[in-house]
């Protein structure tokens, strides 16, 4: 099997002879020869192979079209987003080692073959797009036949094989006139200036003190001379003799130069000392710096200085390096909870805010502190009290602390008591003591809710009314024997045995020896009927008392009743007694309507009492973080009240009852305030200030750590000071000093003297001279500080001209003469001509030179008129109210109401060129009074009262409401969810109690007969009842409620019909209860009735008791919990939001589904309450706006910012939209340096070769807005502005250039780039990058310029179906559009390899297409013109490409294809 792991292992497989219908035969009946292998080489793959081996991925090839893998399946004809297409890609098993291939069953061992082909997208073929066409030029001559060429350039180019880009360049041919004379066709042209070289002349003695010449940095400027050459061009092109260019003076062969020289730097100094004096491996580190200074400053070119100074980072490390200070964040105590903060401004409840709870808001101050390096940073371990030092917030770098938090109020608990028990018997105050005859009878509920946090008494918990023979025990008749007829006999007269109960007062069973003061109840007299007797039901129980005390108008009554059950017979039987006789009265709660009790005023406040100490008191816990420093007393006062009357005799009320007046308490600690140290002054402005020395103002401040509590110490009233800082010093710069001119030196008369026309003594030169280094105080200073801080180094080279003595010479023009009065008058400036060209009569043409100049006076007329848009409504300063109490609510400010707007003004003068804003006598604002709206919260009802529980017993729901009364407008709060009638409601779980309402029948009436025997006084009859649903309390049903609340299915009967015994008949009494019925098997309930009258000889009872079998749901059930859900989190009624409760309900529920009193189910424990949390409705917190910003340029906009403290939460008032606010600056005119255009480029004495352009920089005038461009004015204004255009210090006013000669062929210049076109798919950005182009167009001057007498043989190739010319040819279109004719006429041929000067056209763009790969052996493509048909007109301009790619209608190209230059860029930068 080989080794473990790798290569050498083998697998084996089964092999067989099957019969061709499958089932198995012997191997002899297959071909031997034939036979599969049975075993093979493998390999063994194990874990660690996962480090050896790994797939390889290949790059994704060209994306193809589905199209052309799929058999059958057309291209689309119309492409609107793209063609769908496929890539692959190979995948292989590699060695990570070597990359040698291996088998991909060892690397899906440990991971998935990744997919070999994935989905892509063609983009649609995109044409080149160009533009219009540019109007005609002028004729490139001015007689004889010249050409006129029109150009347009390229908007977009050919992408994703789109059309190629037609030509840019259309010529044709004009003539002006004939020319007079003969044509000339030699032009004079010059070369460019070959390099500056030195003669070789005797040198000159050196400066003998080097160091005292100024501007030694430079070196000594090496003048030298530089020369080009001169030559007549023949307008084809050719080269000819000098001397058939005739023109009276050549052109300057020689000119003055300086010398080239590179910059020199010395070698770098030795580092400074780190930045850092310190060590602190966790902050930022220190810098240290090195410089080198200038030896040799670069001239005429040469190369520039290299950097100067370098910079690094640094630290300091070693025993001896005192570590860095520690900068933390430290925060000041919260405030306390404020719940007003998080209530709406139209909340009615605002005004009135005591006793609010619930969800608020505290804040306090964070501040930055240096702590000691043994400090750690972690803020809980600073100590509480310790006071440090603000310093400035930028040197603590974590993220601050938050300022402000959520907290929350406990909501006071108020008692909540149960209902009054009923009175007590008369007892005895105390019945340890019975000596006093007082007794009192008692009535008492009890604390259902302990008191949280409430300042209130709770009511009273006993009641006590005065009552005479009072006991402490007595007997309690628990009930009747049955009676026992006297005499022994059946029937008659007889008495009942009470069986009783010694209880005490609470009604709890004692012992009976407690009894034995009490007078035993006596037996009840009795009768049991006789066959002919009147039979009566029992007596009712005695109906509860009418009224709960005696009076003068009131006294307490009880009535009980029975009634007729069978009448006795007629003769021998006792009669039935009349109707008055069937019911009994009696009194109860005799005694009078006094009721007394004990009333408790507040507790007083703590007062310190010195002869207890904390640490012997058992008062309680301390409260929060308050600590208990002493122990003292409270007392309160305690009354005798009686009610409805007022304070009585604390005799009337009972002594033992009475409550306490004192109790000890707990004082807490005095705290002082405690502030830390002033902080360090801030800092005043820089040190050195341009402009006004104006005394700016210095402050520190300290902060409050600590409010002061419980009578300590108050904080200091002021917490800031203020100084003025010292007035500041000049600032310090530097300035360049130039030296003066030195001599204008000339090219040296031994090298020009063969120039024709030239004299020793005169003629132009070059002048240098030095420029040196000051302070603004004109101390001297290095070079390089001038190189780094002022402006660019002027000129140290100009040109001069030593005059010859027929040359004119003049003095420069002096200053215009004032102006006497604006708007009237001229000003002159004047010069004069100097040394003897005052005798030259050619320089007394004052046409070409005048003397003087005149121009009218400015008028200054000025008008004001509204630039820009508006500003934002803005409030004046100090109108944002402050909140409760005066101190500030933040981000519930009303910032809203009457603000105002500004409108900048702009000043013009005459010329319509903005000038300073008092020119105008305005401050430079139109201001507009405006309205801010305030928002307006959600405004809803006050909730209605909680409806009525939806079930009379058990578990129900009870709802309350709001409706809404105002929707929120302009920001305001938003409303919660409404329903579709606009009101929210609150729906929460109740139980009500199935005892609590009650049916309660009268007796029955007397009997109705239907049937009436009249001998007898039996037979069938009804008897009638009222049966009303009462209220049910603890002292008895007590008012008549709707009958829906009581359960109708235990309502009584009302009516019933049954049959009156007749004399001697059996009577019994009532059925009894039935008996409990369980139901488990075949169990069965039962009910009894007792005889109340026997019956006569010869009858019989009926059975006095009855059974049922118990059924399911019928007589018998089971019971079982049911839990509602959770309520919404009920808060307490002053809480807005925050900690609550939400609970739930325990019904118990019959087996029917009905609910009943839950003392029939099993009791068990369930958790019905929870805490809960309502989120706080927070309003968006706003900080202060910030102080207006700097404008961001002389006539900018000006804006100031906010920033959001604390985001809203819940259904708290959103942020406003605008965090800024603008409004326009001061307009005051924009001064700044332009360029003018570039003059026409002139060689100077020649008609073509290179030559020089000019421009000036000139000083404009704008408001700065970008939409005008600006007026051109003096440039004295912009004597303050540092001469830069655009941002760039280095101002060019002259460079080379190039004029072309009749016989050349020249481009013209790059157009600017094109905008970034971002190539999207149907609107996608799908990654094909994007793209910028710019072209440039051929330009030819003459028509000969494109012919050459060559002649070239026809060639013919064959005809094709298509009718075209073949690849190498020239389509030569007939204006009409037909083709006119095939040829290959190489008039021009240009070659393009290796010629970088003549693109015609790029293109720079990110992911371009890749170009097409060139046919071997074509190193160059070539360009053919033929503008000319037979007939000599000029036709279309067609241009082949000789290499076949494709064909661009450009007219020259320089490189082997058309220059793509690639550049990434970014849509919408340009």
């Amino acid at each position: 099997m080989g080794s473990e792991c790798g290569p050498g292992g083998s697998q084996s497989r089964a092999v067989w002879c099957a019969h061709s219908e499958g089932w198995t035969t012997l191997h002899s009946n297959c071909n031997q020869t034939e036979r599969p292998d049975s075993q093979q080489s493998c390999f063994r793959v194990c874990d660690w192979h996962k480090e050896l081996y790994d797939w390889q991925l290949g790059a994704w090839n060209q994306c193809v079209p589905v199209s052309m893998r799929s058999a059958g399946m057309q291209r689309p004809t119309v492409c609107t987003r793209g063609e769908e297409g496929i890539q692959m890609r190979e995948v292989g098993c590699v060695q990570k080692a070597n990359g040698k291939p291996a088998e991909d069953a060892i690397c899906e061992y440990f991971e998935t073959k990744p997919r070999l082909e994935q989905a892509c997208l063609i983009p649609c073929p995109r044409d080149c797009v160009v533009s219009d066409f540019s109007p005609w030029t002028p004729c490139s001559k001015t007689c004889g036949m010249g050409l006129q060429n029109r150009i347009r350039i390229i908007l977009a180019p050919p992408l994703f094989g789109g059309a190629v880009c037609p030509n840019l360049t259309e010529f044709q041919t004009c003539q002006p006139g004939p020319c007079e004379g003969e044509e000339r066709f030699y032009s004079l042209r010059v070369g460019p200036w070959g390099p500056c070289s030195v003669p070789e002349l005797k040198k000159k003695k050196k400066n003998r003190n080097p160091q005292n010449r100024p501007g030694r940095k430079f070196g000594d400027l090496q003048i030298g001379y530089q020369t080009r050459e001169v030559s007549c061009v023949h307008k084809s092109g050719i080269v000819e003799a000098l001397s058939l260019c005739s023109q009276q003076t050549l052109p300057v062969t020689l000119q003055a130069c300086v010398m080239t020289k590179d910059c020199y730097v010395t070698e770098w100094s030795e580092w400074s000392a780190c930045s850092k004096e310190c060590y602190d491996p966790n902050g930022p580190k220190g810098e240290r710096t090195r410089t080198r200074k200038v030896s040799q400053l670069p001239t005429d070119g040469g190369k520039d200085c290299p950097e100067l100074e370098e910079k690094e980072p640094c630290s300091l490390q070693g025993d001896g390096v005192p570590p860095c200070a520690v900068y933390s964040w430290k925060t000041t105590e919260w405030t306390e909870c404020r719940v007003d903060v998080l209530l709406s401004q139209q909340d009615r409840r605002r005004g009135n805010q005591t006793g609010l709870c619930g969800g608020g808001i505290q804040t306090r101050e964070v501040y930055c502190v240096q702590t000691s390096t043994d400090t750690p940073l972690n803020l809980s371990s600073i100590r509480p009290k310790e006071v440090l030092r603000p310093v400035d917030s930028d040197l603590c770098l974590g993220i601050p602390p938050n300022t402000t938090q959520l907290c929350h109020i406990s909501c006071p608990v108020e008692c909540e008591v149960s209902s009054w028990s009923a009175w007590g018997p008369c007892t005895y105050e105390n019945c340890q003591d019975q000596a006093a005859k007082k007794g009192f009878k008692l009535r008492k509920r009890k604390l259902i809710t302990d008191p949280m946090g409430w300042t209130g008494n709770c009511p009273h918990l006993m009641e006590a009314i005065p009552c005479e023979d009072p006991s402490c025990y007595d007997w309690l008749v628990v009930k009747l024997e049955e009676c026992i007829p006297d005499n022994e006999k059946e029937c008659g007269p007889g008495t009942q045995i009470p069986q009783v109960q010694c209880v005490n007062n609470d009604g709890e069973y004692v012992e009976r020896q407690f009894c034995r003061d009490a007078i035993l109840p006596m037996p009840s007299i009795c009768e049991v009927p006789c066959p002919k007797d009147c039979a009566l039901s029992p007596w009712t129980p005695w109906s509860l008392c009418s009224h709960t005390c005696s009076g003068k108008n009131t006294e307490g009554k009880q009535t009980r009743a029975r009634s007729i059950l069978a009448y006795n017979a007629g003769e021998g039987g006792i009669l039935c007694p009349n109707i008055s006789a069937l019911q009994e009265v009696r009194n109860c709660n005799d005694h009078p309507c006094t009721v007394y009790h004990w009333q408790t005023g507040p507790w007083g406040q703590c007062i310190e009492d010195t002869s207890i100490t904390a640490t012997n008191m058992s008062v309680g816990q301390t409260h929060g973080d308050s600590a208990a420093c002493s122990v003292g007393m409270q007392t309160r006062k305690v009354i005798c009240v009686r009610v409805n009357v007022g304070q009585v005799t604390p005799k009337k009320c009972p002594e033992s009852l009475r409550p306490d007046t004192v109790r000890p308490c707990l004082l807490p600690c005095k705290r002082d305030c405690i502030v830390s140290p002033y902080s360090e002054w801030s800092p005043c402005p820089s040190t050195c200030q341009a402009g006004v020395k104006t005394k700016r103002k210095q402050y520190r401040k300290r902060i409050i750590i600590q409010l002061p509590a419980n009578g300590g110490q108050d904080c200091p009233e002021m917490l800031t000071q203020e100084q003025e800082c010292e007035a500041p010093s000049v600032c310090q710069g530097y300035r360049w000093k130039t030296h003066k001119w030195r001599r204008c030196q000339l090219v040296p008369w031994s090298v020009r003297q063969d120039s024709p026309g030239a004299q020793e003594t005169c003629g132009p030169g070059l002048q240098v001279r030095a420029v040196s280094c000051r302070k603004q105080d004109g101390g001297q200073a290095d070079i390089e500080a001038c190189l780094k801080f002022a402006s660019p180094m002027p000129s140290l080279t100009q040109p001069c001209q030593l005059p010859c003595q027929e040359d004119c010479q003049l003095s420069s023009w002096s200053k215009f003469s004032p102006c006497t009065v604006n708007c009237v008058g001229v000003r002159t400036r004047k010069r004069m001509l100097v040394g003897k060209s005052k005798k030259h009569d050619q320089c007394k043409n004052y046409q070409m030179y005048p003397l003087s100049e005149t121009q009218y006076c400015p008028c200054n007329k000025y008008n004001a008129q509204p630039v820009g848009n508006w500003s934002d409504c803005i409030l004046p300063e100090g109108s944002r109210i402050e909140g409760q109490l005066g101190i500030r609510v933040q981000g519930d400010i009303k910032e809203c109401g009457q603000g105002y707007r500004y409108q900048a003004m702009v000043c013009y003068d005459q010329d319509n060129c903005i000038v300073e804003t008092s020119r105008c006598n305005s401050h430079g604002y139109i201001e507009e009074a405006c309205i801010i709206p305030c928002p307006s919260d959600c405004k809803l009802s006050e909730w209605s009262n909680w409806s009525r529980c939806s079930k009379s017993c058990g578990s129900g729901v009870k709802v309350r409401s709001k409706w809404l009364r105002e929707k929120p407008y302009n920001g305001g709060r938003p409303c919660p969810k409404l329903d579709h009638v606009n009101q929210v409601y609150e729906v929460v779980p109740c139980l009500s109690d199935c005892g609590q309402y009650v049916w309660v029948a009268e007796p029955w009436s007397v009997w109705k007969f239907s049937n009436l025997d009249l001998k007898d006084n039996c037979g069938e009859g009804v008897q009638t009842r009222m049966v009303r649903c009462m209220l049910n309390t603890i002292d008895g049903p007590s008012e008549q409620v709707e009958d829906y609340l009581c359960d109708p299915e235990d309502m009584p009967l009302g009516a019933r019909k049954s049959q009156l015994p007749c004399p001697e008949d059996c009577v019994l009494s009532e059925w009894g209860a039935w008996s409990p019925c369980p139901c488990s098997g075949n169990s069965t309930r039962e009910r009894n009735a007792y005889l109340l009258r026997q019956p006569g000889e010869q009858k019989e009872c009926p059975p006095t008791k009855e059974i049922e079998p118990c059924k399911l749901n019928s007589n018998c059930f089971h019971y079982s919990y049911n839990i509602t859900d959770w309520s919404t989190c009920q808060l307490s009624e002053r809480a807005v939001c925050g900690n609550g409760v939400k609970t739930r309900m325990l019904d118990c529920v019959r087996s029917d589904g009905k609910s009943v009193d839950l003392k029939f189910c099993k009791k068990r424990k369930w958790q019905m309450n929870t805490s809960c949390v309502v989120e706080c409705p927070v309003n968006c917190q706003l900080s202060d706006w910030s102080p207006w910003s700097e404008c961001t340029h002389t006539c900018g906009l000006a804006g100031m910012r906010r920033k959001v403290i604390q985001a809203p939460q819940g259904d708290g008032r959103p942020c406003p939209s605008q965090m800024e606010q603008w409004k326009p600056c001061l307009v005051k005119p924009c001064y700044s340096w332009r360029y003018s255009a570039w003059s026409d480029c002139k060689s100077e004495g020649a008609k073509c070769g290179e030559g020089v352009r000019f421009r000036n920089v000139s000083c404009f005038v704008s408001d700065g807005s970008g939409q005008q461009d600006g007026s051109l004015v003096e440039d004295e204004l912009c004597a303050d502005i540092e001469p830069s255009v655009d941002g760039d210090a280095h101002i060019v006013l002259k460079e080379i250039c190039i004029v072309p000669c009749p016989g050349d062929c020249y481009l013209m210049d790059w157009t600017v780039w094109s905008p970034c076109q971002l190539n999207c798919i149907s609107g996608d950005d799908l990654g094909f990058g994007s793209v910028q182009v710019r072209s440039r167009a051929v330009v030819a001057q003459d028509p000969e310029n494109l012919l050459q007498k060559l002649v070239y043989p026809w060639r013919t190739g064959p005809w094709r179906g298509v009718c075209g010319c073949e690849e190498g040819y020239t389509e030569v279109m007939t204006s009409d559009g037909l083709l006119d004719q095939c040829t290959v006429i190489p008039v021009l041929e240009i070659p393009t390899t290796g010629d970088n000067k003549a693109d015609v056209k790029t293109i720079r763009a990110f992911n371009p297409t890749q170009p097409a790969v060139s046919t071997p052996g074509r190193v160059g493509r070539t360009w053919f013109l033929q503008p000319f048909g037979p007939d000599g007109k000029l036709k279309t301009w067609v241009y082949g490409v000789a290499a076949g790619a494709f064909v661009l209608l450009i007219l020259v190209a320089s490189l082997t294809s058309v220059l793509l230059a690639h550049s990434v860029c970014v849509d919408g930068l340009f």
